[in-house]
């Protein structure tokens, strides 16, 4: 029979101090491993809270601007009222920025963004009340300046004028109206990042731009010159889509002032020319059924629809 082997107590101790030293090591690094990884953590949340801090003091400001621009509106009712002007447009700006005021809103982006938009275009209608109500002063004192002589004439001549008047009237509206352009072949197509043409209904995510192409009937009465152009792109509320960054602004219709949301300048030939407009938001359109208006100078020519789902 072979002898048992005897491992001396030398020899057992290296064997265990290497297990304790490998254990150690181990939990050296899984400490390690947590201590980063808290770290990271810190400063990701760090990061959010700060991200989150700057929208909301950049939120609170658009709506401090917003309220300013509400007292303006208040300002110049008061002094376009006081001046005898229309303030029907100036009614209607207040109560959307009233109802924007009331509205909750939430600290994103995108909210922010249609904010600022909608403040430079109320920023752009009292810039032109500004240059209105300077007209107004100016007639205003023109009238007071008039002598009693001369109303006491006019007050002689006034039936003669009127009559006059009236028949040119009636002749300028006759040919007014039978000079006016008018839109066919209206189509509105959404563009995808690529170019490509979707026919309405469209989704949303599909419409990187918005085109919209029309002819200009023939006219014989017309004449041949220059003409502003524009459409309007109004949902289902009633609102008009515009940013003045992308070449929106306003015209007068049915004397009011009204926001356009693209333009352009032609030289109309009677040639059945065609327009092409392409419109890129910039952000997404909500779903609905909207219209698409075409104007020129201070009458529609024509209008057509597109749904978004």
């Amino acid at each position: 029979m072979s002898e048992p082997t005897n491992i001396s107590p030398v020899e057992q101790a290296p064997k265990k101090s290497n297990k304790n030293a490998i254990i150690i090591a181990l939990m050296a690094v899984i400490i390690v491993i947590q201590g980063v990884k808290i770290f990271l953590d810190s400063r990701e949340h760090q990061t959010l809270v700060a991200e989150k801090t700057s929208t909301e003091q950049e939120l609170a400001t658009t709506m401090q601007r917003m309220t300013e621009i509400r007292d303006e509106l208040d300002a110049k009712i008061a002094e376009v009222q006081k001046l005898g002007g229309n303030v029907s447009d100036l009614e209607k700006a207040k109560a959307e920025v009233e109802a924007e005021l009331k509205r909750s809103k939430r600290a994103t982006g995108k909210e922010i963004k249609a904010l600022k938009d909608k403040v430079e275009g109320y920023e752009l209608l009292l810039k032109t009340k500004d240059e209105e109500i300077e007209k107004l002063q100016h007639v205003n004192k023109a009238l007071l300046s008039e002598n009693t002589s001369l109303k006491t004439q006019k007050n002689q001549l006034g039936d003669s004028i009127n009559r006059l008047s009236q028949s040119k009237d009636e002749l300028a509206t006759k040919v007014a109206i039978a000079s006016e352009l008018k839109a066919e072949n209206v189509r509105i197509v959404a563009l995808s990042d690529r170019g490509k043409e979707r026919e309405s209904p469209f989704k949303s995510r599909q419409i990187s731009k918005l085109k919209a192409e029309f002819n200009i009937a023939e006219n014989n009465v017309a004449p041949i010159e220059g003409k502003k152009i524009m459409i309007r792109i109004v949902d289902e509320n009633g609102q008009v889509i515009f940013d003045v960054a992308r070449g929106s602004g306003t015209f007068i219709y049915n004397g009011k002032e009204e926001f356009y949301t693209a333009s352009q300048e032609i030289l109309f030939d009677n040639t059945k020319q065609k327009l092409v407009y392409t419109y890129e938001k910039g952000s997404d359109y909500a779903s609905g059924t909207y219209t698409l208006e075409i104007y020129c100078n201070d009458y529609k020519m024509g209008s057509g629809q597109f749904v978004v789902k």
